[in-house]
């Protein structure tokens, strides 16, 4: 098997598995009781989320954590529109075409409760101009939302220039780092976004962990109340060992980073090659700037369904798209906003490459597509 939808969940790594086995077992207290046994579980949350601020350059009580990217989005963009209720707020959130439901969802419909909700146009490789924010902007605007690195193609926003406008006109700025949290460098020193959502099942870690960072300052209502649990903002007893589990993920994700992108960057260029040299026709609906090992690319006059059923008999995983909407057999919203011409949109695939994967996977790939593609009546222009 060569699994090559890393985009989708990575496998669970060693150091977070190893970090996680004491509080799936033994050490099985509730971080919130008083007594001596609990103390470890109580230092363990603590420490982890220590870890997780320090590998993006924040604050410890900045880091809130919850069960992954759909809440964090949902909490990140519902809880800023609950807040703005209580005064005379704008209620106007502004994103763009191509986010994740995560985010599109609850901007549509907070509709219902009076807001309005913009959806902005991309380039043909996916990237929001600055200047069509700024023009959206000149509406008094309560929040932005805007993903870091797109989940379907890779391609990354300038979301420093993005908030930095944002702020100058007076809105909030949210971004869906999902993707990116692990995978490029984030520091929030430098990156001067409100709120970033992140999982933790995207860069090694347990599947139900994630959490949504919170710049000091920021008034968002809690989520959930009850117990007080997460500094009052999120009650619920902490889950342990999923918490450290992601804690320890992140932390060896951060220190490979450099090593990690390069390879898997490498692997990408190398599959694209191989593509070439068979003189498969397609399109690469990424931008330059894109996540390292993220592959998004549609062939011509082919079917991107077919073509992920047909990689799967041969033993190779890869997407037809996000894998949220997977029972989908319809066109993404994310290449449709992206306006790429239907004869290739059809043909889309997403692969995915991890740290684990080889030279060899990529060439397996690349043979399995060149068999599976057939274009005869098309000139092997392979243009992207």
């Amino acid at each position: 098997m060569i699994y090559l939808d890393h985009a989708a969940t990575s496998p669970l790594c060693p150091e977070a598995l190893e970090a996680m086995k004491p509080f799936l077992n033994e050490n099985f207290y509730n971080p919130s009781s008083l007594y001596t046994p609990a103390r470890a579980a109580r230092t363990a949350v603590k420490e982890a989320r220590e870890t997780v601020a320090s590998c993006i350059g924040a604050q410890p009580e900045e880091i809130v954590f919850t069960s992954g990217g759909t809440e964090g989005d949902n909490w990140a963009v519902k809880g800023m529109a609950l807040a703005a209720m209580a005064g005379p707020s704008p209620r106007r959130i502004v994103t763009q075409g191509t986010e994740h439901h995560a985010v599109l969802r609850p901007c549509d419909s907070l509709k219902a409760q009076g807001f309005e909700s913009v959806r902005l146009p991309v380039s043909r490789k996916g990237v929001l101009s600055p200047d069509t924010l700024k023009q959206a902007l000149k509406t008094r605007t309560l929040l932005v939302s805007v993903m870091t690195a797109n989940n379907e193609t890779g391609t990354l926003q300038p979301v420093c220039e993005l908030a930095e406008i944002a702020h100058a006109e007076g809105a909030f700025f949210h971004t869906d780092a999902v993707q990116a949290v692990g995978h490029i460098p984030l520091n929030m020193n430098i990156i001067p976004a409100d709120l970033l959502t992140a999982s933790a099942h995207k860069f090694g870690g347990p599947r139900g962990a994630g959490f949504l960072y919170i710049r000091r300052g920021v008034k968002l209502p809690p989520l959930l109340e009850g117990g007080g649990q997460e500094m009052g903002l999120r009650a619920g007893t902490e889950n342990t060992a999923a918490i450290v589990g992601m804690a320890a993920a992140l932390k060896k994700r951060t220190g490979d980073m450099a090593e990690e992108m390069f390879h898997k960057e490498r692997l990408r260029g190398l599959l694209i090659d191989r593509l070439l040299r068979r003189g498969l026709e397609f399109v690469i609906n990424s931008d330059d700037k894109h996540l390292p090992g993220l592959l998004n690319i549609s062939f011509r006059d082919a079917d991107g369904e077919m073509i992920l059923h047909r990689l799967d008999l041969m033993g190779i995983q890869v997407s037809a798209g996000a894998a949220c909407n997977s029972m989908s057999t319809e066109i993404s919203h994310v290449i449709r906003a992206q306006n790429l011409p239907e004869k290739y949109a059809k043909g889309t695939i997403r692969v995915s490459f991890g740290p684990e994967n080889t030279e060899d996977d990529a060439e397996r790939l690349a043979e399995a597509l060149g068999t599976i593609v057939v274009q005869p009546h098309h000139c092997a222009c392979g243009k992207s």
